[in-house]
């Protein structure tokens, strides 16, 4: 098979989806790989580290689009990606279309096939493809409310810990999954009075067990939620339903209750947000306020970290790419239900239910899409 990988040129995004050390693993297998010149330069990786296991370097990314089957990326395309994608070409990345339905519609018409780290599913309902980047984020969403806090940066101007004699600051996390178990790790580890709310009282318990006596664990209900926010210094999102939107768990109304200065830090914008406040933003201006609260919205947040991302990344990554090379894409897809999961778009028909229902879309189950190929 014929692999390509573009340079990524979402803003400020300086991951690379391709390693050389997994692309040798498909040069190994007899596979074709096409890497866009300095593609993994923020990553650490020069041309000639791709060059010397065996992949072609091309200068205009209009050449892979053209040439190759799979195109592997970290990063949804962009709208000048989107006009050279074609009904021959799969791409391998993560795509959030639930958050944003000119993506999603876009997509469909190149009649290009999608399929999506982000809804890879084991049998256990885990997310492999998402949780090393989910690990990154909950780490950098203490790292970077932290920061914010400070009074330089337009906040209350609370250390996270305090110190002896000084009451630490309050962090409150919405979701226990990867993203707010890591996110609550480093905050306890921090010294701060950590709340952690879910739903599932079974996640919850095991929390309980695990996490430190200065992190608690709630219900989250909005009563709940709206107690805590009279006290929380730093807010941070990580609620995931795979491949949906997030749900709004903090309104305009709720965020009031917040003291001005403190800080939100939605980790979940990448779907949406789960608080109804927050909107996209880069690593180049990360930052607004609204009521007084400062939102830190970056969408893709570990791109702020490339070497540690792209390496974590590409560890996940590459047996599923590996697999779609060696099997090709349909019987690869057929052969294991987890990346069928991450089948989301296919010839035109959305195949991903998530997908379909946040846009009032059609949908096709993929064993069918795929049958009727």
């Amino acid at each position: 098979m014929v692999i390509g990988v573009p340079k990524e040129i979402k803003a400020n995004e300086a991951r690379v989806a391709l390693t050389p050390q997994g692309a040798l693993e498909l040069t190994n297998n007899g596979h074709q790989v096409l890497v866009e010149t300095k593609a993994g330069l923020q990553s650490g990786y020069v041309d000639e580290d791709y060059h010397a296991v065996g992949c072609r370097i091309v200068d205009d990314p209009r050449e892979i689009y053209e040439t190759v089957e799979l195109i592997v990326k970290v990063k949804e395309p962009q709208p000048v990606e989107i006009e050279m994608c074609h009904s021959g070409l799969t791409m391998f990345t993560y795509f959030h279309f639930a958050a944003s339905e000119k993506l999603t519609k876009s997509f469909l018409e190149t009649g290009a096939t999608a399929i999506a780290y982000e809804t890879i599913m084991l049998s256990d309902g885990s997310l492999p493809l998402l949780v090393p980047m989910s690990e990154v984020a909950g780490r950098m969403a203490v790292q970077e409310g932290a920061k914010y806090l400070e009074k330089s940066s337009g906040g209350l101007g609370i250390l996270l810990g305090g110190v002896p004699g000084v009451e630490p600051a309050t962090v409150t996390i919405l979701g226990g999954g990867v993203v707010g178990t890591n996110a609550a790790h480093i905050a306890a580890g921090l010294g701060a009075s950590v709340f952690i709310l879910d739903t599932n009282l079974s996640r919850l318990r095991y929390l309980d067990e695990i996490m430190p006596k200065n992190v608690t664990t709630i219900y989250s209900n909005r009563y709940n939620v709206n107690e805590l926010l009279r006290k929380t210094n730093l807010l941070i999102g990580a609620v995931l339903i795979p491949g949906s939107k997030a749900p709004k768990l903090v309104t305009r109304e709720m965020l009031k209750l917040m003291k001005p200065g403190s800080v939100v830090v939605d980790v979940a914008v990448d779907q949406g947000g789960c608080v109804e406040t927050c909107t996209p933003t880069t690593h180049e201006n990360p930052t607004f306020k609204v009521e007084g609260i400062i939102h830190y919205c970056v969408a893709n947040m570990p791109g702020a970290v490339p070497i540690t991302s792209t390496i974590a990344l590409t560890n996940a990554t590459s047996p599923y790419l590996l697999k779609l090379a060696d099997q090709n894409i349909i019987p690869a897809l057929t052969s294991d239900p987890a990346l069928l999961q991450g089948l989301n778009i296919y010839h035109g028909k959305v195949t991903h239910k998530g997908v379909a229902e946040a846009f009032d879309l059609e949908y096709v189950d993929p064993r069918v899409a795929l049958n009727r190929a």
